[in-house]
This record gives C-alpha cells, structure tokens and sequence, in this order.
C-alpha cells in the first residue's frame, strides 16, 4: 500500500508523538518519589518584619528559608509521607522581628507562605540530559488570632491536610508524589477562650500543635455523594460501626432465642421445681405452689 506525502508526513508525526510520549512517562516514571514515612521538610518565604514583602535573592528570585526549629525535634518542621498524626512543634522563643511577622500574618496583610517538595531530590543523572528542577506545591498556614495594644492572641492548633499522587507498587505502602496540601487554625472564633489558645508577647514561647491527616488522590474521596473520612491511614466509617451495633444486635436476638426455645425447656424438664413455682403444687405434684411442703396426715 503506498501513501502519498502528506499522509506519510502524519504518520512520522504521529509516530514521533507517540515515542515523545513513551519517553516522557519513561522519564517520570523513573524520578524519585516519596516513600511511606520519608520526612518532607517545610520551607517558607523570608519576608520583611518591617513591610511584611518577600526578600528576594540576589538572582531576583524569591528567598525560601526553613521552618522555624521546633523546640521537640530540635530541627524545622517536616511531616512524613503517608503518616496521619498529632505532632507538635514549639518555637522556642518569639524575637521581636518574628513578633511583628506574627502580626502580618494574624491580619492576613502577609499570609504565612510555604512550601513543600513534591517528590525527594533526584540523585541518578542521565548522561547528556539536564537535571530537572525541583518543583514544589504551596503550603499557605492560615493562622487565626486577635491583636491587642501590648500583645496578641493566636489558635495554636491546626489542621493540615496533605493529598498525593501514588505509584503502585506491591509493598503494603505506596509511594508517591505530593499533589497539594493546605493548613489552618480550628476554633478561630474561641481562640481566646479556648484551650488550643495562646497569649503571646516578645520573649515567649509559641507552641504550635498539628493534626495532620493524608489523602491517597488529589480530590476528596467520595461515595455517592458523600465524603469518605478517610486519608492513608485505616479510619472507622459510619457504615462499619451500623453493621457492628445490628450484628451485635442479632447475635443477642439469635442467642435468647436459643437459649429460651432449647436450653430453658431442656433444663426445666430436667429436674422439678416443687413449691418454689407459684403455679400450683409444683412439676411433680409436691408442695403447694408457695415453696410449702404437705404434711403425711396420720
């Protein structure tokens, strides 16, 4: 069959496509990613105490800087891949630069901007192909407080919510890479009432809590319109506790059937009961009904 030159054009371009494709997922699928349990450190943006704007460095790129150390690990904050937990991380003692920080941010005049690699560096190089760039996704920590003339009130506890993207493997824990993620302050409303609060001035300390919950796919999972509770680790539905509460249910149904249709007659049958039943005189024709026994009359 022979093809004219127009359609021979197509069928190069489609088939140098295809193996443009092959390649790509080729590559991709050989980047390193994340491991079940693997720490994934947390970088935020340098910003001005004074305006609160982004420092940039001399490349006129904005400057990233660790986490600030926390007090229980002795190094920044980082989270593990696939691992739900309550951590917590406690800034040993808040400077008067970082004070006026905090303010930018309770006011959300500067969010608290950071972010997170999306899979661990590459260590394998290709012979003649440029290294690929670290790409990150953005965690914004939306801190929630109240600022007052001599000092602030701030909701320590936050929830983080962290989705991947897996690559199946036949290892109990998949791996895979980060998709995106998000944090916040609970009980905004209650901060300065409620126990995950904290009053804060220069020289103190701030103690951070994190409830951190994972997600196996970028979307929320959902069953018919109804959203799963669950995240990477193994949670107990709704569903799971209702077939619980009616098998255990039928199991007591099933056992006082049994026990007051077989065990009770078979027992009762058994041996009598005399006067001690107040349905007469008793299965055997002694005592009275009253737990009383007849006389022999002379």
């Amino acid at each position: 069959m022979m093809f004219s030159a127009p359609k021979m054009q197509l069928l190069w371009l489609a088939a140098a496509s295809s193996i443009g494709r092959v390649l790509a997922d080729s590559r991709e699928q050989s980047l390193p990613s994340y491991h079940y349990g693997a720490p994934i450190g947390v970088e935020c943006m340098n910003r001005s105490s004074e305006t609160g704007e982004h420092i940039e460095n001399a490349a006129h790129e904005i400057q990233w800087i660790p986490f600030p150390v926390c007090n229980e690990t002795g190094s920044p904050l980082e989270f593990h891949y696939g691992i739900e937990t309550e951590q917590n991380c406690t800034i040993p003692m808040i400077s008067d630069p970082f004070f006026h920080l905090l303010e930018f941010y309770v006011h959300s005049d500067a969010p608290l901007s950071c972010r997170l690699p999306t899979r661990p560096p590459q260590h394998v190089e290709v012979v003649g192909e440029e290294p690929l760039a670290q790409e990150h996704i953005p965690l914004v920590f939306a801190l929630a407080g109240t600022l007052q003339l001599s000092h602030m009130h701030i909701s320590t506890h936050m929830n983080v919510l962290l989705h991947s993207t897996p690559k199946h493997h036949i290892h109990p824990h998949d791996s895979g890479v980060l998709d995106s993620a998000t944090a916040y302050s609970t009980s905004p409303l209650t901060h300065m009432k409620g126990g995950a609060s904290r009053r804060l001035v220069i020289g103190d300390p701030l103690p951070l809590s994190f409830s951190v919950r994972w997600f196996p796919t970028p979307a929320l999972p959902k069953t018919e319109g109804k959203v799963e509770w669950a995240g990477m680790g193994g949670h107990i539905f709704a569903s799971t506790v209702f077939y619980a509460v009616v098998s255990f249910c039928a199991g007591i149904l099933v056992s006082a059937v049994y026990f007051f249709g077989s065990v009770l007659p078979k027992r009762l049958r058994g041996r009598g009961l005399g006067g001690a039943t107040p349905l007469g005189y008793g299965l055997n024709g002694v005592g009275n009904g009253w737990g009383y026994q007849k006389r022999a009359m002379d």
